[in-house]
């Protein structure tokens, strides 16, 4: 329903997001509130047109959390390419955000206060890319396993879960980072 809605919007338009909870516990979403118990719950931001996204754009920021946090800085690369494609203002369908595709409760907890400024964003999710890494003992596909699916369904598996996206992401960005390593970025 709220992906017809904001399909039907100008190109130029905002498409904010609004929840409320009912009293049976139900959630509602809508771009276009219909009572003030509705809530903003997602901000949209205006996407970038890809022909203006910088790969290297954001190289010293990701050099600046590769070193901090000691996570290679081409396999950060990777899972920003992967993630956002160097695009800070991303969405995900689910809600994840910025470039390193931070969900609003991940971002809580890693006491993001805004997951569309990129410092912010690189260096919270580097900072838990790499909690997850020492989680699953160095074991990066796992790690990145767990960034895209959570860390309780990997544990529960005690492998890369047989989701065809997590599959897929992982694959995506061993891909990538094997690619960055040989190019000397």
């Amino acid at each position: 329903m709220i992906g017809g809605a904001l399909c039907l919007q100008a190109p130029s338009g905002q498409a904010d997001i609004y929840r409320y909870i009912d009293s049976n516990g139900v959630l509602h979403f809508t771009n276009t509130p219909t009572s003030s118990n509705f809530r903003l719950y997602i901000k949209e931001r205006p996407r970038i047109p890809a022909r203006t996204l910088q790969p290297h754009r954001y190289d010293r920021l990701i050099s600046a959390a590769s070193k901090r946090h000691g996570i290679d800085f081409p396999l950060l690369k990777a899972i920003i390419k992967v993630e956002s494609d160097y695009d800070p203002r991303a969405v995900s369908k689910k809600g994840a955000q910025g470039l390193m595709q931070i969900m609003p409760a991940t971002g809580k907890a890693l006491n993001i206060t805004n997951a569309f400024d990129p410092w912010e964003n690189v260096m919270g999710g580097t900072r838990y890319f790499k909690q997850l890494f020492n989680r699953f003992e160095g074991k990066l596909p796992l790690a990145l396993a767990a960034y895209n699916a959570g860390p309780e369904v990997v544990d529960r598996y005690q492998s890369i879960p047989p989701i065809p996206e997590t599959e897929a992401y992982v694959q995506k960005v061993m891909k990538y980072y094997y690619a960055f390593r040989k190019t000397d970025l």
